[in-house]
């Protein structure tokens, strides 16, 4: 059955609103859970609390929840915008839209409860230090949204720019790959950056006078698992901007889709490997700040040796776009 191509832009759109909250949804509530979680495991033996905890706790799910809300965002948008789509390739613009907002969603989605969880623990363990402890908290979490915004970036992009003076080949891949990419590559860096910002949270309920040390080693640590998300978003500019020409072959278009799944996929692994590092030097920073130093270069030098496989998606990914 033929469709005509006012009714592939809807379906397309359509399609693009589903997957956009579908998976934005599926960081935001395992975060939140976390945070509930630990929540409520610590009140079991500390009651007295409970009101500083559950503020806490609030606290951090708001943060959690701001990834599924640009995903909801996105699919409003593409439900109710009146998108101005024109040709065939807007179609699939909106469906790497979708893909964008929605993957990005998860990892920063779990991540923001990682720091949350840690904080409802923390404070039960040292009351005196809620004003710090909340305060790594919401800087740990914040940056794990990061990535997710590099999502909603690319997924705006991909809605709003005009698309019409492209050719359909190779560009249809081209769009999923910039959604591919983004998406995939923000899953690890949420994560992991949780992971990292949890540590920092547990460490200054142990030591609150290394506060200093603490927050600068779990900056450093955050910051470098981002670096994967950068990539993805890098590559998913060049796909969107970078100018392609018309070829009814399978090739460019495989080429492109190629670049997206690449490095989509191995941004995942290193920013959470990353993360793993980071936490556990964050762990130990508490314990012995004078060492802080040390520790902090140790996790540094880890995380470069996690972050090489990264850099093979991203070399791969930029020979299959310079090839296409």
């Amino acid at each position: 059955m033929a469709i005509d191509q006012l009714t592939w832009i809807h379906a397309a759109s359509y399609f693009g609103a589903g997957v956009s909250v579908g998976f934005g949804a599926i960081g935001a509530a395992l975060g939140e859970g976390y945070t509930a979680g630990q929540a409520s495991d610590i009140l079991s033996y500390r009651p007295r609390m409970s009101g500083e905890i559950l503020k806490t706790m609030l606290v951090g799910q708001a943060v959690a929840e701001t990834a599924g809300i640009f995903a909801l965002v996105v699919s409003m948008l593409l439900m109710f915008g009146e998108l101005k789509g024109h040709t065939l390739l807007e179609g699939w613009a909106y469906v790497g839209a979708g893909l964008s907002a929605g993957l990005s969603a998860i990892g920063s989605g779990v991540g923001a409860g990682f720091p949350a969880g840690a904080a409802c623990k923390a404070l039960a363990r040292q009351p005196s230090a809620s004003g710090q402890i909340t305060l790594n908290m919401l800087i740990g979490a914040s940056i794990t949204q990061t990535p997710c915004i590099f999502g909603l970036v690319i997924a705006f992009l991909l809605m709003f720019l005009d698309h019409s003076a492209m050719p359909y080949y190779p560009y249809w891949a081209a769009f999923l790959g910039a959604g591919l990419s983004t998406g995939l590559a923000a899953i690890g860096p949420g994560y992991g950056g949780g992971l990292v910002g949890s540590g920092a949270c547990l460490s200054l309920a142990r030591n609150p006078e290394a506060q200093r040390p603490i927050t600068t080693a779990m900056l450093v640590g955050i910051g470098t698992t981002q670096s994967t998300a950068i990539y993805g978003f890098l590559i998913s500019l060049i796909l969107i901007f970078k100018g392609f020409p018309e070829s009814t072959s399978y090739v460019p278009s495989f080429a492109l889709l190629g670049a997206g799944f690449a490095m989509g996929f191995g941004g995942i692994g290193p920013g959470i490997g990353e993360g793993i590092t980071g936490k556990y030097a964050l762990d130990q920073v508490g314990r012995v700040p004078e060492e802080a130093t040390l520790l902090t270069r140790t996790m540094l030098v880890g995380q470069a040796v996690s972050e090489s496989t990264g850099i093979y998606s991203l070399v791969v990914a930029l020979l299959l776009v310079l090839n296409a």
